[in-house]
């Protein structure tokens, strides 16, 4: 099965929605790959080039291929199908069908955020993101992971001051694992890897590198996390895409301003301006927005034998007193809860010492 996904996932057509109305089609993704492509017209009641005997070939030969490639790299593969793909991005209509993965982090972040902006940052942008993550380390509870796309400018900066604080990172790259582009952020991934982050793509190994990959990768950037900041944007750029992808996936959307006289201010002035994001100025704008706990916040909460819950808490506390443990897909399916939101619950309820994940990811009420 994970050959026929990993060819599937080679085509770079389908999402975890369209391929599953292929397969109750079709009946299975081996069935895909190797019925006669007349059969596969008449049922499919079209006759789309994928289905083409020579491009399914061509696609599992580079499967093959890959799967050699991932085991004598130590890339993990995560098929949409996997507990391990990420429930935020699994949301999103345009998911693609498998991630590629280099580095411990997983995937399902507690908190989390991603940081884009101009190629050509300034020491203002620079010191704006250096700043949040310093505050983030030294106050939060659960301080986020960084999500970014390893370009130069904003994003680089980002990685880089997530592994100055000691915040764990995330990098999505617009081409193989085989690769690391640009090259001189060679050591930063390497950083990035080394300090429990991780690579990410879309991408095989054989796949060619060109600016529609750019592009797309950017709704991974929006799809991972809970919200979105824009540090520095002239009024048209990458980042500006990305933003409109995560309104498009309800994620926050937030934006450093700047001054109008300056170029690579504009594109976040002209996104506060039309309400298309959040005017924020610090690290604690962005927690409050996101709902981040500060330490000193917890600090003054008296402590409490029998600890008050809210309604969704008592609800995910119930659920795991009566089924003994329950994994993440699990309590989603059985509770009215976002990813994110869920998440969150999860991990402070984990906190206040009410529940405890077990080996395995699965989850069981502290008795």
């Amino acid at each position: 099965m994970d050959l026929y996904l990993l060819a599937l996932a080679s085509l770079h057509v389908f999402t975890p929605t369209t391929a599953d109305e292929l397969i109750s089609r079709i009946g299975s993704l081996e069935a895909f790959f190797t019925m006669p492509r007349r059969e596969l017209a008449a049922i499919l009641g079209a006759n789309p080039r994928f289905i083409d005997d020579a491009v399914r070939e061509k696609a599992l030969a580079t499967a093959r291929n890959e799967l050699e490639y991932i085991e004598r790299s130590g890339i993990e593969y995560i098929p949409y199908t996997s507990d391990a793909y990420p429930q935020r991005l699994l949301a999103c209509d345009d998911a693609p069908v498998m991630l590629f993965k280099y580095g411990a982090a997983l995937l399902d972040f507690p908190a989390s955020i991603s940081i884009v902006g101009t190629r050509h940052a300034t020491a203002y942008g620079i010191d704006f993101v250096n700043n949040c993550c310093s505050e983030w380390a030294s106050q939060l509870i659960v301080p986020p992971v960084i999500v970014s796309g390893l370009a130069f400018g904003i994003d680089i900066s980002a990685h880089r001051g997530a592994l100055s604080t000691g915040l764990p990172t995330v990098a999505v790259v617009a081409h193989g694992l085989n690769t690391i582009y640009p090259a001189v952020h060679r050591q930063t991934a390497a950083d990035i890897v080394a300090k429990g982050g991780a690579i990410v793509t879309e991408y095989l190994s054989s796949d060619a590198v060109h600016k529609g990959n750019f592009l797309a990768r950017n709704r991974i950037v929006a799809g991972l996390t809970d919200g979105v900041l824009v540090v520095e944007s002239a009024e048209r750029g990458g980042a500006l895409v990305t933003a409109r992808l995560a309104a498009d996936y309800s994620r926050e959307v937030m934006a450093l301003p700047g001054r109008s006289t300056d170029r690579y201010s504009r594109g976040c002035n002209n996104l506060v301006a039309r309400s298309a994001a959040h005017l924020v100025t610090s690290g604690a704008d962005i927690a409050d927005l996101l709902g981040w706990k500060r330490r000193s916040e917890t600090e003054k909460e008296a402590p409490s034998l029998f600890p008050t819950l809210t309604d969704e808490e008592e609800q995910i506390v119930n659920l795991l007193t009566l089924s003994g443990d329950a994994s993440l897909n699990t309590i989603l399916t059985r509770v009215n809860l976002p990813s994110y939101r869920l998440l969150s619950i999860l991990l402070d309820l984990e906190f206040r010492g009410i529940i405890v994940q077990m080996p395995g990811g699965a989850y069981r009420a502290k008795s």
